[in-house]
């Protein structure tokens, strides 16, 4: 059985830092992409971030881009987000997702991600971020 175990999230003062961790079960991050999405209350969820580990390749929301790193630990099986000079608006619950790249491009797949999570079906449970301004 796939499993996403996401953590790390809390309370931080805006301009502080978090990292996030996805951990995986049941499956190998070979050939997938990897995907933080956040929600806020009211909002719709959004992607924030992605990896995809058959090449490697790192995305970014530009809201994020030059504040956050994205990484893997293969040993650990652990995606982790690590967010920098977090602002008010960074509030969300944050999940992780994953989707196998062995039957289209991974850049697509991370496209096709981003802008319909709704069909993707494995999320981890989510960690509320709360950045205090």
């Amino acid at each position: 059985e796939v499993q996403l175990q996401a953590s790390g999230g809390g309370l931080v003062q805006a301009g502080g830092s978090l990292t996030l961790s996805c951990t995986a079960s049941g499956f190998r991050f070979d050939n997938y992409a990897i995907a933080w999405f956040r929600q806020a209350p009211g909002k719709e969820r959004e992607g924030v971030s992605a990896i995809t580990t058959a090449d490697g390749a790192r995305y970014y929301k530009d809201f994020v881009k030059g504040r956050s790193t994205i990484s893997i630990d293969d040993a650990r099986n652990t995606v982790y987000l690590q967010m920098d000079n977090l602002k008010s608006e960074d509030t969300a619950v944050y999940y992780c997702a994953a989707e196998t790249t062995t039957r289209r491009d991974p850049a697509i797949t991370v496209g096709t991600m981003f802008r319909a999570p709704h069909a993707i079906t494995s999320w981890g449970q989510g960690t509320l971020v709360t950045v205090s301004s």
